[in-house]
């Protein structure tokens, strides 16, 4: 199959006719749909940020979470926790270590240590954005 496929390549780049006609002068009929009947090459797209669809829906997460300033609202940090669950090990190690800042940050609400705590979430939040810029899924700013 492929080398019928290079043939064919080979033979319409040797046409006389136009990019609409063939040999001859006869119209070419377009591929079903209209569109070009071999794929054209689009912009390569980094593949570390392809691959890890969870990571990147973790990191979006992260990114509206900091933006927004909503990292500390009931089910944000959750949310970012079960996105980056099958992520790649640097995203979902941030973000277990994001998690366990949150439990200790809602344990202390209260507390003197509440301030303490709710700045560690904070922090760890910074890092687990560093983690996504590194692996290329930076979404901030």
């Amino acid at each position: 199959m492929l080398p019928l496929v290079t043939v064919l390549v080979l033979l319409a780049g040797c046409s006389s006719g136009d990019s609409t006609t063939g040999t001859g002068g006869t119209p070419l009929s377009p591929a079903p749909g209209g569109a070009p009947s071999v794929p054209l090459a689009g912009p390569s797209a980094d593949p570390s940020a392809t691959e890890d669809e969870p990571g990147t829906v973790a990191c979006g997460e992260l990114a509206a979470a900091i933006n927004d300033g909503t990292l500390m609202n009931p089910g944000v940090v959750d949310a970012i926790v079960a996105a980056s669950g099958t992520a790649d090990a640097p995203i979902a190690d941030a973000s277990a270590r994001l998690a366990a800042a949150y439990v200790t940050a809602k344990a202390s609400a209260g507390s003197e240590g509440e301030p303490d705590a709710v700045a560690a979430v904070s922090a760890v939040a910074a890092e687990m954005s560093e983690v996504c810029g590194e692996s290329g899924l930076d979404t901030v700013g």
